[in-house]
């Protein structure tokens, strides 16, 4: 397959009926282009560190609960969906940038706009300044695409049973062991304004019964995504989860674990869980 032949993203549709579910993952993109690899002065495996890995899979169990699941294709190195289009670092590009960039947001001074400057411990990613011109492309061919897809998915889903949900799906870095005092998951919902305190308290009920520990809003309270879709007031849902990379998977060598089909297993009924919560949402909306 050649690069022009793999999308920015990929939507699996369930087989059956279709409940007012989403389950996106716009940070476990893994194509990573001969050119982009060209252009940075880290390895592939550096670059990985960035992704969210195999979170599409861990949640590929969703579309038999009659959820809809959404990935993107391109890696959070090269464009990060969960920024705002234009948050960018005006250090990292030749020219000045337009005066309608976001350019003073925390994220951006972190170093991780929507085209990243650093990855992690690695460093920054780029030996050079890049043209404002690498940034519009990746954005109008990653950013948009994707945002587009998940906008229409929503407004289909209203249009279809007068309600979403949408389960931005995420990981993060943690210790290689389980620590009591860290938590398995966190759940961000903006800080009550993404979605109903019941949606929130659905999912850490159901992830707190296998044993997890689960926190609320920090150190993640929602991204972009959460933010700008969440609008519980007109029906559409948001929350962000983020699991604990070290319960299915090795960080050093970025591959799953024998944990990696447990916690599946976990997150595709904890989706179902969602799906029911979901047709009650449905049936209240048309009475």
């Amino acid at each position: 397959m050649t690069d022009g032949e793999i999308p920015p993203f990929l939507i699996h549709a369930p087989p059956g009926a279709q409940a007012p579910v989403i389950v996106a993952s716009p940070h476990s993109g893994r194509h990573y282009t001969p050119e982009f690899l060209r252009m940075s002065r880290l390895d592939g495996l550096a670059l990985r560190r960035s992704e969210d890995c195999y979170v599409d899979r861990l949640f590929e169990g969703a579309t038999a609960q009659g959820a809809t699941l959404l990935h993107a294709t391109f890696p959070r190195a090269y464009c990060d969906a969960n920024r705002e289009a234009w948050e960018l670092d005006p250090t990292m590009f030749r020219e000045p940038l337009p005066h309608w960039c976001n350019t003073t947001s925390s994220k951006v001074r972190a170093g991780f706009g929507t085209i990243a400057r650093i990855v992690s411990r690695d460093g920054p990613i780029y030996p050079r300044p890049l043209p404002f011109s690498e940034a519009e492309m990746r954005i109008r061919t990653c950013w948009q695409p994707y945002h587009d897809a998940l906008s229409r998915l929503v407004q289909d889903n209203m249009d279809r049973h007068g309600c979403c949900i949408l389960l931005d799906a995420h990981s993060m870095p943690a210790p290689r062991r389980r620590q009591a005092d860290l938590p398995d998951f966190v759940l961000g919902n903006a800080w009550g304004t993404a979605c109903t305190p019941g949606l929130t308290a659905l999912v850490e009920q159901g992830l707190v019964a296998h044993g997890y520990n689960v926190a609320r809003n920090v150190p993640f309270a929602g991204g972009f995504v959460t933010r700008h879709y969440g609008r519980p007031r007109r029906g559409v849902q948001a929350l962000q989860l983020e699991v604990s990379r070290a319960l299915y998977m090795d960080q050093a060598s970025l591959e799953p674990h024998g944990g990696f089909e447990t916690l599946q297993a976990v997150l595709t009924e904890l989706v179902a869980s969602i799906v029911q919560y979901g047709d009650m949402l449905e049936q209240q909306a048309a009475e």
